[in-house]
């Protein structure tokens, strides 16, 4: 979200086969290329606040953060409170698959991927996820 532009979703789904040994949620690095990704989109410096996933704090996190002169991270307390943004678009996302479990696993990516482009193009909805945190966005005077 900047001032001025209309919010943008930026997302990246990755499949968990089952595998042996295979990563089940996104590395540092996956979690680093999406946001060079959202930096490439938007062309500007990028102000991230995360939670403490254990791949967004770790020492191999931190130096890819500090690689990066554009990128700003705050990491919310422990004790933080529960409304995130990301909670709620999921929630509103996972809400339209109550009847699909007989869904193939490709299908429901290809719904997950298709839920996800509608999205984009709703930033009134963005905004309510957001407003929804009771954060506020304004800067300090």
């Amino acid at each position: 979200m900047r001032p001025g532009s209309r919010t943008r979703l930026c997302h990246r789904l990755r499949r968990h086969t089952g595998c042996k040994g295979e990563r089940r949620s996104l590395s540092e690095h996956d979690c680093i290329s999406l946001v060079d990704g959202i930096h490439q989109l938007v062309r500007a410096p990028v102000v991230l606040v995360w939670d403490r996933l254990n791949t967004r704090v770790s020492q191999a996190m931190r130096d890819l953060i500090n690689a990066r002169d554009w990128l700003t991270v705050f990491v919310l307390p422990a004790c933080a409170p529960e409304p995130k943004a990301v909670e709620s678009l999921w929630a509103h996302v996972k809400r339209s698959f109550a009847y699909l479990a007989g869904v193939a696993l490709g299908r429901l990516e290809t719904l997950v991927r298709n839920r996800l482009k509608r999205l984009q193009y709703r930033p009134d909805v963005l905004e309510g996820f957001l407003t929804g945190t009771g954060l506020s966005l304004d800067l300090p005077p």
